[in-house]
């Protein structure tokens, strides 16, 4: 009988722990800074955005047409976004990261990471 009581008490306890693991995912991802860079009337606004590594970098595309952002060394690039479409990028390596549309390659930006 104490056998199948501790089988139960850790199997009820492992389920417990694995039930908490999205839980704790959200509170590391909410714990993580985040800034956004808005894509409008072809610019990056800001053009120039300085974080520290580990940043959470989301741009949005708030144009009424289609742009990517993809950085000189290819580090990061995006699909096409849409309107109202997003692209994140964590920010894990100090850098300099200059970035630009491939649809409008004038446009330019840059991320500095400490």
């Amino acid at each position: 009988m104490k056998t199948s009581s501790l089988i139960l008490c850790v199997a009820v306890s492992m389920m417990l722990a694995l039930a908490a693991l999205p839980t704790l995912e959200r509170a590391r991802a909410a714990s993580s800074p985040a800034v956004e860079i808005k894509i409008d009337n072809f610019s990056f606004t800001p053009a120039t955005l300085t974080v520290k590594a580990g940043t959470q970098i989301t741009w949005t595309n708030t144009d009424d047409i289609p742009h990517t952002v993809v950085s000189d060394d290819q580090s990061f690039k995006s699909k096409v976004l849409d309107t109202d479409e997003k692209f994140t990028f964590t920010a894990s390596k100090p850098g300099t990261y200059s970035y630009f549309c491939s649809i409008h390659p004038k446009m330019t930006g840059k991320v500095v990471v400490e």
